[in-house]
């Protein structure tokens, strides 16, 4: 059975898709027999960039190149194809609007495949909601354009043993579209007080979770899933981000990161059906700062093992990777990626 993994926090600058980039090939370096399907769902489309090459080998210009082939292969493709049909899926090639990274950027695993992100979903999103609020006796538009991701999933779901998608820091349609078609949440929070709202409020979202008033509740994505006959995803893992390479959780950010971990026990007593582990030791895991090693990476595309220590030229500054800094990435982003 294919396992769908949705990246995803409604706060931005949680480093989603940095963690969502790594993770990814990595997962696929370490499961060369098993074919992935990354799909970006964000208009910022930096996934992408990064899959095609990042700042230092044109990643930018691929991804457009991309975006202006007929259909344009991306996301944005293909939602441009699901406008004049939004109810009935129309009759369609999914391999129109998917890229092999590894042809364009040789740092990608072969085994990877990706729906480019695009930002004409920005332009879209208003005629999305449209569309999914009309009112038409006897059928339901929300949930049929909620379908929409998993419509382009069906007929080639069989050919990929993990799907990944990479979602927009919001709850708006085109995010909750990916998260319905998602069996599995993986959620980054960073150590400030903004990120434990910020996943306080990712329960509310998704959950329906201490709505302020019940007014809220017939509106809410979760009942409106449940009320289609449909799953929603469950939380699988939890990514504790930016924390310093040598001591773990800097003291001045370790009260949040267990005021967070205390939010989810408290969720995993009255809502367990939510979560898709039993114990905080199971749910979370800690991710160290990348630092200078990031910028390396993400410049050039490459998964963190493809970067080598010592001293880079990146955008034209002399940058040097510490072997202690890198071991330090490469050790954390294996212990995530063996949770996945």
């Amino acid at each position: 059975m294919t396992k769908k993994y949705a990246f995803w926090n409604n706060k931005g600058g949680t480093g989603k898709t940095s963690l969502a980039f790594q993770s990814i090939t990595l997962y696929a370096e370490k499961h060369p027999k098993e074919r992935i399907l990354a799909i970006d769902v964000c208009p910022q489309a930096n996934l992408s960039e990064l899959m095609l090459g990042g700042l230092n080998n044109k990643g930018s210009d691929k991804l457009l190149a991309q975006q202006g082939l007929v259909p344009r292969c991306s996301i944005g493709g293909y939602f441009q194809l699901r406008l004049p049909s939004p109810y009935t899926v129309p009759v369609f090639s999914p391999s129109d609007f998917i890229t092999h990274p590894n042809s364009h950027n040789g740092a990608i695993p072969t085994n990877i495949d990706l729906v480019c992100g695009d930002p004409l979903l920005e332009l879209q999103a208003n005629a999305v909601n449209t569309l999914a609020n009309n009112q038409i006796p006897g059928s339901n538009p929300w949930i049929e354009v909620i379908d929409w991701l998993q419509d382009f999933i069906s007929p080639i779901e069989s050919e990929y043993d993990v799907i990944f998608f990479d979602c927009n820091p919001s709850f708006s349609l085109y995010t909750q579209i990916a998260l319905a078609a998602a069996d599995l949440l993986v959620l980054p929070v960073m150590a400030d007080d903004s990120s434990r709202r910020a996943i306080q409020n990712a329960f509310s979202l998704v959950y329906g979770l201490k709505l302020p008033s019940d007014i809220y509740l017939a509106f809410a994505f979760a009942t409106r899933l449940k009320d289609a006959g449909r799953k929603l995803p469950k939380v699988h893992l939890i990514m504790k981000n930016r924390l310093t390479q040598y001591m773990g959780a800097a003291s001045a950010y370790a009260a949040v990161l267990i005021a967070i971990e205390k939010d989810v026990k408290g969720l995993l007593k009255t809502n367990p059906e939510i979560f898709n582990f039993t114990s905080i030791s199971k749910g979370f895991v800690e991710m160290r700062d990348f630092g200078t090693t990031g910028v390396v990476a993400f410049a050039k595309g490459q998964p963190m093992s493809r970067v080598r220590v010592g001293k880079q030229t990146v955008n034209g500054h002399r940058v040097q990777v510490k072997k202690e800094y890198l071991d330090n990435a490469n050790s954390a982003l294996d212990e995530a990626v063996a949770r996945l």
